[in-house]
């Protein structure tokens, strides 16, 4: 059994990995589903150097479950290597659950590899390993994360918006007197907070007017009803959309982007306080 969990099995996914890599040499993949793609975004470099790093670590643990088999000092490293690479998996396993709307398959089988070697190497000290996984998933699902996909997506107007909010009361009530159609999107969103903070805006309503020649933005109830009476803009009947995750698109943005922030607005903040709020919104 201990020749079957800490070589064979190893083999096993040694052998797995390297013909994931040379099949990206080649630029193809078994893994060819939107969840694998997804998780490559997430790396700070090509996923292939990961794959490069992974085969020298199973051959490291390779030459330690061997050694281990004769030599007590070898099967302590042997173990250590084993769940340092159970640790780093379900680390980079769990924010892409988080972050991603699929997860990776072929994250998903190196993981589970390696929990079954994990529990044919020592099965007594299994539960501590799941503990531990469970704990560093629930533990990365506490933090607020970017998600990975887009909110703004096709030709229209999207309204960063609070419910609570009463310059942004006032926006929407104009758009449904006015019978102009938009998309709302919440500040409890990652990616709407995220973005207002990259590009220094403190204050909401925020709206983000898509077109074939590029996007808008405008800040404040008054900028934003002054825009509209300006030019008459009048489109079908209010709908406020349900937001779905598609490819993201390159923003161009106008003039009109620098000159943000610069009307009255309810005041965008990291705590959350009473009135005009949103969780993190204050008036």
């Amino acid at each position: 059994m201990r020749f079957f969990s800490r070589m064979f099995l190893p083999f096993l996914l040694l052998g797995y990995i390297g013909t994931e890599t040379y099949l990206k040499v080649k630029h193809t993949s078994l893994c060819g589903d939107v969840g694998c793609k997804l998780a490559g975004e997430l790396l700070k470099f090509d996923a292939l150097y990961l794959n490069y790093f992974a085969l020298t670590g199973l051959f490291f643990l390779i030459i330690l479950g061997y050694l281990s088999l004769k030599n007590r000092f070898f099967e302590v490293l042997f173990f250590m290597g084993l769940y340092a690479a159970i640790a780093f998996e379900a680390t980079i396993l769990s924010y892409q659950f988080i972050a991603n709307p699929e997860p990776c398959l072929f994250c998903l089988t190196i993981f589970a590899s390696l929990l079954l070697i994990a529990l044919f190497a020592h099965v007594k000290s299994f539960p501590v390993v799941l503990a531990s996984v469970f704990a560093l998933f629930i533990g990365l699902n506490t933090l607020s994360v970017t998600q990975n996909k887009a909110f703004v997506t096709a030709p229209g107007l999207y309204l960063i918006q609070s419910e609570t909010c009463s310059h942004c009361k006032k926006v929407k009530n104009y758009f449904s007197d006015n019978d102009i159609t938009y998309t709302a999107i919440s500040t409890k969103e990652v990616n709407a907070r995220g973005f207002l903070k990259f590009v220094d805006i403190s204050t909401i309503p925020v709206l983000i007017k898509k077109e074939a020649s590029g996007i808008t933005l405008l800040t404040g109830d008054t900028k934003i009803i002054a825009h509209f009476e300006s030019v008459k803009e009048v489109e079908v009947p209010v709908t406020e959309s349900p937001l779905e995750a598609t490819e993201s698109n390159t923003i161009e943005l106008t003039s009109d982007f620098l000159s943000a922030g610069g009307d009255d607005g309810c005041a965008l903040t990291i705590t959350e306080v009473p009135d005009c709020t949103d969780e993190n919104t204050t008036h």
